[in-house]
C-alpha cells in the first residue's frame, strides 16, 4: 500500500498502528524518536534469553511499546507543578526505579531543575511539593487507567490492558499503588519494566553503566532474576543497534499469532491515537474526534467519493498527533505567544507528519493529516503549500479544523458561537486562504447536529453534562456553579458519574467523555477566557 493509493479492504497489524503511537510517546516525554522501539528489541531479547512462552512474549512486547502511553494524562498539572518542559523525564524518569530517596531527590529536581536561581527554586519548591504531594496518588491512578483504557481500544486483548494496573508496582512491594509485590506482578510487566528501563540508562551512559544500574535494582524494584539476566548479557542484549530505523525490526519481532484490525476496530485505534493527543490539556479535549465528525457530515456535501470520505475521516483522527511534541505550557499560555513557542505550534503540523509516515496504512494519512494548517495563498504551516498542491481532502479538513477550533475555547479567547465561526470562516475564504466550497460545506453540516438518542454507561442528561466538566478541568464547586446546582449536589452527581463509567480519575473521565461524544464546548457556560483552576 502505497501513500497515494490507500487499499481499505486489507486488514492491517495493530503493531504498526501502536508502533506509531510509540513514536508519539516519545515526542510526549522528550525522548529520542524510536526510545520506544529500542526498549521494545531489548525486551524481546531479554524474553528470549528468560526462555518466555509466545504469550508472554506478546504481553511484553505492547506493554513496552506502550509504557508511557499514559503520558498525556494530566498534563496541564504537571506543566504546573514541574519547573521546565521535560524537566520529569530528565529528572525523574532516571531514578523512576530507584531507591526511595532517590526518586524524592529526582522529583525535587523536576519540580524545581537546578538550571533557576536558588530564590526562584525555593518558590518554585514552596509552590510545587505541597501540590506534588497531595496529586501524586491521583496522577498515578490516572497515568494506569488511561493506558489500560487506550490500550483495549486499541484493539488489543484484555490481558494486555491489564498490565498497565502493575506498571509502577516494584519487587519488592513499595511501588505504587503498592497493591502486588514478587511474582504477584504479571512477568511481561517485570520483563517490560527492566528493558525500558536499561534503555533509558543505556541513553545516558552506555550499556555498561546500565548494567550496573539494573543490577543495583535487582531485588528492589526489578525482579532478581530477570535484573541478573540483562545485566550478565549487556553486551549482547543492550548492544548498540544498526544505525539505520528500528521501526522494521521492531514490527519483524512481533511475536506470534500476530494481532490485526480491520474496518471499525481500525477507526477505533485511530480515534485513541487522537484522543491520546487531545488529553494533553483541558482546553483540546475532544478536539481530533469532533473535527472527525464535522469531517464526515460534511464530506458529502462536498462532493468528497467513498474513499476520500475514508481518508479525511480517518485523517482528522489523528491530524493533530503532533501536538504532544510541544510543551503543554504553551498550549496552555493565556497571553500571546513567543517567537520560539509560535514556530514550535508551527511544528506539530511536522511531527504528526513524521509519526504516520513510518507505517504504510497511516503514511496514506499523512498528505491529508498533516496539511490541516496549509492554506492556498501559501501563509499556512509546515510545508507553506498552495493552491493545487493541497489535495481536496486536505482542503475539507483545513475548513473544519479551523471552525470546530472557533468553537471551542482557548486560553487567550472565549469559544466563538457557531454563527461568529462561520462569518471568521468566511473571511478566511474572502482573503484566499480557505477553499470556498469546503468552507461552505463545514458551515452547512454544522447546522445539522445529530444528538445521541442513548448515553453511554446508564447516565442522566446532568450526569452526562458534570462528565463533559470533569473533562474540562472543572472541579466540584465549578460544577456546581456551572450548573446552577448546590455543591453537595454537584458532589452527589460526581460520585455517581465516576461510579457509573468505571473510572476514579478526571484524566480517564476525559477520555471517557471524548470516546463517547460528551464533550460538548457550545452547551455549558465557560468562567472568563480561562478554565477555572
Amino acid at each position: 500500500m502505497t501513500p497515494d493509493a490507500p487499499n481499505y479492504e486489507e486488514q492491517i497489524r495493530a503493531a504498526e498502528v501502536i508502533a506509531a503511537l510509540s513514536l508519539a510517546t516519545d515526542l510526549g516525554i522528550g525522548v529520542p524518536l524510536e526510545h520506544g522501539l529500542h526498549s521494545t528489541l531489548i525486551a524481546m531479547r531479554l524474553g528470549e534469553q528468560l526462555g518466555v512462552d509466545a504469550e508472554t512474549a506478546s504481553q511484553a512486547y505492547f506493554t513496552c511499546l506502550l509504557f508511557y502511553v499514559g503520558c498525556t494524562a494530566n498534563g496541564d498539572l504537571a506543566a504546573d507543578i514541574f519547573g521546565a518542559h521535560n524537566a520529569l523525564t530528565t529528572y525523574g524518569a532516571p531514578v523512576r526505579f530507584g531507591a526511595r530517596a532517590e526518586r524524592v531527590a529526582g522529583l525535587m529536581r523536576a519540580v524545581a531543575p537546578p538550571t533557576g536561581t536558588p530564590l526562584a527554586r525555593m518558590r518554585q519548591l514552596a509552590y510545587g511539593i505541597p501540590k506534588l504531594a497531595r496529586l501524586f496518588p491521583g496522577q498515578i491512578a490516572a497515568l494506569c487507567e488511561v493506558a489500560q483504557m487506550l490500550t483495549d481500544r486499541l484493539g488489543l486483548p484484555t490481558e494486555i490492558g491489564a498490565m498497565f494496573l502493575y506498571i509502577d508496582e516494584r519487587w519488592d512491594g513499595k511501588g505504587e499503588p503498592g497493591r502486588a509485590r514478587g511474582e504477584e506482578i504479571p512477568i511481561a510487566v517485570r520483563v517490560a519494566q527492566v528493558a525500558r528501563d536499561a534503555a533509558f540508562q543505556r541513553m545516558l551512559g552506555g550499556p555498561e553503566f546500565a548494567a550496573r544500574v539494573i543490577r543495583r535494582r535487582a531485588g528492589k524494584a526489578f525482579d532478581p532474576v530477570i535484573a541478573e539476566t540483562l545485566a550478565h548479557g549487556a553486551a549482547d542484549l543492550l548492544a548498540p543497534d544498526d544505525d539505520g530505523s528500528a521501526w522494521d525490526q521492531t514490527l519483524a519481532c512481533e511475536p506470534v499469532p500476530q494481532v490485526t484490525l480491520d474496518g471499525d476496530a481500525m477507526d477505533r485505534a485511530l480515534t485513541a491515537m487522537g484522543d491520546f493527543a487531545d488529553l494533553a490539556s483541558p482546553f483540546l479535549v475532544g478536539h481530533s474526534a469532533g473535527v472527525a465528525r464535522l469531517c464526515a457530515s460534511a464530506g458529502q456535501l462536498f462532493g468528497l467519493d467513498a474513499d476520500e470520505m475514508i481518508t479525511v475521516g480517518r485523517a482528522a483522527l489523528v491530524h493533530d498527533v503532533g501536538r504532544v511534541a510541544v510543551p503543554v505550557g504553551t498550549w496552555q499560555k493565556p497571553g500571546p505567544l513567543s517567537t520560539d513557542e509560535l514556530e514550535q505550534v508551527r511544528l506539530h503540523a511536522y511531527h504528526t507528519e513524521r509519526v504516520l509516515t513510518r507505517s504504510p496504512f497511516l503514511a496514506a494519512l499523512a498528505p491529508v493529516a498533516s496539511f490541516h494548517h496549509e492554506r492556498l495563498d501559501g501563509s499556512g504551516y509546515h510545508r507553506g503549500v498552495a493552491g493545487a498542491g493541497i489535495s481536496r481532502p486536505a482542503r475539507l479538513l483545513a475548513a473544519a479544523d479551523a471552525y470546530h477550533a472557533m468553537t471551542e475555547p482557548r486560553p487567550h479567547r472565549q469559544a466563538l458561537s457557531p454563527e461568529q465561526a462561520s462569518v471568521t470562516l468566511g473571511q478566511e475564504v474572502r482573503a484566499g486562504r480557505l477553499d470556498a466550497n469546503a468552507a461552505a460545506a463545514v458551515i452547512e453540516a454544522s447546522g445539522q447536529p445529530v444528538p445521541p438518542l442513548e448515553r453511554p454507561a446508564g447516565l442522566t442528561g446532568r450526569e452526562a453534562q458534570v462528565i463533559g466538566l470533569l473533562a474540562r478541568g472543572f472541579q466540584t464547586k465549578q460544577i456546581a456553579a456551572a450548573l446552577g446546582i448546590s455543591v453537595k449536589t454537584a458532589d452527589r452527581h460526581v460520585q455517581n458519574t465516576y461510579a457509573k463509567i468505571g473510572y476514579s480519575s478526571r484524566a480517564a473521565a476525559a477520555l471517557f467523555a471524548m470516546e463517547h461524544g460528551l464533550v460538548t464546548w457550545g452547551e455549558l457556560p465557560m468562567f472568563g477566557a480561562r478554565r477555572p483552576r
